[in-house]
């Protein structure tokens, strides 16, 4: 049985207890073994997270100690999944960047707040992951974020929706969803899910459970292709540059 572990707190506005319960109620239904916490010491314990397959970041502008970041990005480099949605991943630690390196981007702005609606346009290309998703239209926060450009985007939305500085610039596609590569690791990150309501829409749920089953799916996938953990990267070389 795969074992996940669910970490969840931060900014109560993202509801992230109940963003968490969605969550587990989706990977027990997939047969996962689940553990929720709602404290960062969760990353403490370097070897137990060694043993699992899939980490799920819920957490929403906190600090975090340098070793905990250490903690996960070595477990996602040697093969544990990675995946989470919306602040809860990519607007955790913004002073962090290490953490940023690993999940592939940054939240910086939600043009009009609340209550934009806008499209998700689905991107056809390498990867079939989300091939059985249609595009959709949501209410929500749409996400502005700085993006790593080695991140693969399955999933796409059009700014400017809401006037604003940046529409100076003209159309930008931003993605949504990507996958990412960390050593061994899978990396899965959705934009949407700024309320649980959010999560709980169908094509959402189903674009989590995709992305829950192929990150955690990258252990296997490293050892079967006999592929090790080597030159692990921790960032405490350049953070004590800084």
């Amino acid at each position: 049985m795969s074992k996940a572990l669910i970490v969840w707190g931060g900014w109560n506005g993202h509801e992230p207890e109940q963003v968490a319960a969605i969550f587990e109620r989706i990977l027990k239904e997939e047969r996962f073994e689940v553990e929720v916490s709602n404290t960062l010491e969760a990353y403490q314990d370097a070897e137990k997270l060694l043993d699992l397959d899939l980490i799920v970041p819920v957490w929403t502008m906190g600090q975090i100690e340098q070793e905990l970041v250490n903690n996960v990005s070595e477990a996602v480099q040697s093969g544990v999944g990675l995946t989470g949605c919306h602040g809860g991943m990519c607007d955790a630690f913004r002073n962090n960047v290490d953490w940023q390196f690993m999940t592939g981007g940054q939240w910086v702005a939600h043009p009009g707040n609340d209550g934009v609606e806008y499209m998700v346009n689905m991107k056809r290309g390498s990867s079939p992951l989300l091939d059985h998703i249609q595009d959709f239209q949501v209410k929500s926060e749409q996400y502005y974020l700085h993006v790593d450009p080695a991140v693969e985007v399955l999933a796409t939305t059009r700014f400017p929706v809401v006037p604003g500085p940046h529409s100076a610039n003209g159309q930008v596609d931003m993605p949504v969803v990507w996958t990412k590569r960390w050593g061994n690791g899978r990396v899965f990150y959705n934009s949407l899910g700024h309320h649980a309501d959010i999560i709980d829409m169908p094509q959402v749920t189903e674009m989590m459970r995709s992305g829950f089953l192929w990150a955690a799916a990258g252990k296997q996938a490293a050892a079967a292709r006999g592929s090790s953990l080597s030159g692990a990267y921790t960032g405490m070389a350049d953070s004590q540059q800084r």
